[in-house]
C-alpha cells in the first residue's frame, strides 16, 4: 500500500508545476492547461484523503470538480478561439488590453 504522503508529494510537485506555468507562460492555451493541472492536483488530494479516511465524500466531490472543469475548458477554448480570430495570436500581452 502506497503511504499518503507520497499521494500528497504528488500533488504538491503538480501543483507547483501548474503555478509556474501560470506565472510564467505567455501563451494562453499553456495557461488554461497549467490551471488543469493544478485542479488535477487538489483533486489527487482529494482522493487520496477519501482512500485515506474511507470515505467517499473526496470521490464525489471530485466528480463535480472534473464536471466543472470540462465546462470551464469548453468556455476557456471558445474565448480563446474568439480573441484568436480577431487578434491572430494567443500571447497574452497581445490580447491583455481588450481592444477590438
Amino acid at each position: 500500500m502506497v503511504p499518503l504522503s507520497y499521494y500528497l508529494v504528488l500533488s504538491a510537485v503538480l501543483f507547483i508545476i501548474g503555478v509556474t506555468g501560470v506565472l510564467i507562460r505567455r501563451n494562453i492555451i499553456i495557461i488554461l492547461l497549467s490551471i488543469e493541472l493544478m485542479l488535477n492536483a487538489t483533486n489527487i488530494n482529494f482522493v487520496a484523503f477519501s482512500h485515506y479516511l474511507h470515505a467517499i465524500t473526496g470521490q464525489v466531490f471530485v466528480f463535480f470538480t472534473l464536471t466543472v472543469a470540462a465546462a470551464e475548458v469548453a468556455i476557456g477554448l471558445a474565448i480563446i478561439i474568439a480573441l484568436y480570430r480577431k487578434k491572430a495570436s494567443v500571447n497574452v500581452e497581445e490580447i491583455s488590453r481588450m481592444r477590438w
